[in-house]
C-alpha cells in the first residue's frame, strides 16, 4: 500500500480552507487562514499539495482557482484508514477501544445512542453480505 504524504501544518491549513471554500482563488483562500503566509507561499504550497495530488487546479481568465482532489469525506475516511493501519493493525475495535480509555472520550445517553445505531447499522450490512 501506498501511504499518503503526510501534510504539514500549512498544507493542513490550506487543504481545510478549500474544503470549507471547495473552490477559490489564492486571495479567498489566504483569507481563510488564521495568520496567513504570503500570497507567494500559499502558492507555493499548492503546487505542493498539487505534485501530492491532494489539489486541482483550473483557468479562470488570467487567475486559477484551486479545489480538493476528492471531497472531505473521502480524504478523512483515507486519512483514517491510515492512521488505523499505523497505529492499531487496521482494527476499528482496538482504535476505539484507546479512544475510550481516555477521560475525555466520556458519552452522554445521546452520543452513546447514536454510536449504537451506527454499529448496528453496519452490523446489519455486514450480515448482509454473507
Amino acid at each position: 500500500m501506498t501511504k499518503p504524504d503526510p501534510l504539514s501544518r500549512r498544507e493542513r491549513q490550506i487543504m481545510d480552507a478549500l474544503f470549507a471554500l471547495e473552490e477559490a482563488p489564492i486571495p479567498d483562500i489566504r483569507a481563510e487562514i488564521v495568520d496567513p503566509p504570503s500570497a507567494n507561499a500559499i502558492r507555493t504550497l499548492l503546487q505542493i499539495l498539487e505534485d501530492k495530488g491532494h489539489v486541482k487546479r483550473r483557468k479562470i481568465g488570467r487567475n486559477y482557482v484551486f479545489s480538493p482532489r476528492e471531497s472531505r469525506k473521502r480524504a478523512a475516511k483515507g486519512a483514517l484508514k491510515h492512521v488505523l493501519e499505523t497505529f492499531f493493525q487496521g482494527s476499528i475495535e482496538e482504535a476505539v477501544a484507546a479512544h475510550f480509555t481516555g477521560k475525555s472520550a466520556e458519552l452522554d445517553d445521546e452520543a452513546y445512542q447514536r454510536l449504537r445505531t451506527l454499529i448496528d447499522g453496519a452490523h446489519k450490512k455486514t450480515k448482509n453480505k454473507k
